[in-house]
Parts: C-alpha cells; structure tokens; sequence
C-alpha cells in the first residue's frame, strides 16, 4: 500500500537500503525489457538475493509495482497538497481540481501500465491503495468547497473513475486520443458535475 504524505516511514535504515536495492533492480528490468518482463523471479537474480526475500518484501507482482510507484507518488502528493496554485493551495477549488485532474493524466502518460499493472492485484486495489484514499480525501474536500450540499463522496470517486489506468490505455492505444483530448474531455466532464450548482468558472 503506497504511504500517504506525513505519515512517518518504521523501515529500519537497512531495511530501506535493501528496499531500494531491489527496487532499483525492478526499475532496470522495466527500463531494460518493459513491463511483461517484470518478474519476481528476474528481480531476484537482478538483486542478487533469493527469490523469497522479494516475496517476503513486496508480496506479489502487484505490490511490487505499487512500490515501484511510491517514489512519484510522494512528489505528486507534495505537489498537490503544499505545491504552488494551481494544484496547490491558494487557487479557487475547481481550478486546483482541474490541474489535479491535468497532472494525473501526465503521470498516466509515462506509468500507466505500471498503474494497470498494480491494479491487478485484486478488482479493488486500487480503491484500497493510500494513493487512492489520499487522492479521494483531496478532491472530497475540494468539492466541497466548491458545493457543500452537493454528494461529494460519489463525484469524487465518479473523477477518479476517469483517470483509471486501464481507460486511459484504451483511449491512447485503441481510440487514438492524444493526452490533449482526454484533458479537454476531463474539464467537460468537471465542468458537468460543478457548473449546474456552483459555476465552475472554467473557460474551454
């Protein structure tokens, strides 16, 4: 499960050393052979360790890939929680949920079938993730800055449906939008769930 910004890390600094040793070893296999070539087993020989220590750290195949993903997911959540407007504090809710929804789509651009490939671990994984519940919480409370009496809960989860990264694939590969396209169709999309009560004030 990836950690959610200010929660404090209980690895051991030896243990730390060894996590990133070996996820440096998955990130090079990655880098080297792409996301079908990412093994326990090839980590392992990568690493230099048996085979049982990866599974011991990482669980799975899925959780492998969750943590390969931790690293630009802390810098997304300091970006969107402290960073400068507009996807920090400090610009209207509905702008900051627009360049939330504009920053997803560019991490999905480089690491969406790590995404994809985490995500198989179990039909909910992704909702049960700490990237998840920390994404949701943000745009709960912004939405709810922008209309207090709207059902904040479900359009937050109706938001990040959109962003899922198996969609995302199926619009780049099999529908040929270009990452333009699926952002225009986001700010439509935002614009649907916050205009009829609040006015959005986004210009397309």
């Amino acid at each position: 499960m990836l950690p959610i910004v200010g929660q404090p890390s209980p690895e051991r600094a030896d243990a730390a050393r060894n996590r990133r040793a070996l996820l440096a070893a998955a990130q090079t296999i990655l880098t080297e052979r792409g996301i079908d070539a990412l093994s326990m087993d090839r980590v392992a020989a990568r690493a230099g360790v048996g085979v049982g220590t990866v599974y011991r750290r990482f669980g799975d195949r899925a959780g492998l890939a969750l943590a390969l993903l931790d690293d630009t997911e802390l810098r997304f959540q300091a970006a969107f929680l402290s960073g400068p407007p507009p996807l920090g504090p400090g610009a209207p809710p509905v702008a900051r949920i627009r360049a939330f929804l504009h920053a997803y789509v560019d991490r999905l651009e480089t690491e969406a079938e790590l995404h994809a490939f985490a995500d198989t671990k179990s039909p909910t994984a992704r909702h049960r993730s700490g990237a998840y519940r920390t994404a949701r919480a943000h745009l709960v409370a912004l939405l709810s800055m922008a209309d207090p009496t709207a059902d904040v809960n479900y359009l937050a989860d109706a938001l990040l449906a959109a962003l899922g990264a198996g969609l995302f694939l199926h619009q780049r590969q099999e529908l040929g939008f270009d990452a333009a396209r699926v952002k225009a169709g986001l700010d439509h999309l935002l614009i649907a769930v916050t205009e009829p009560r609040c006015g959005s004030g986004l210009t397309l």
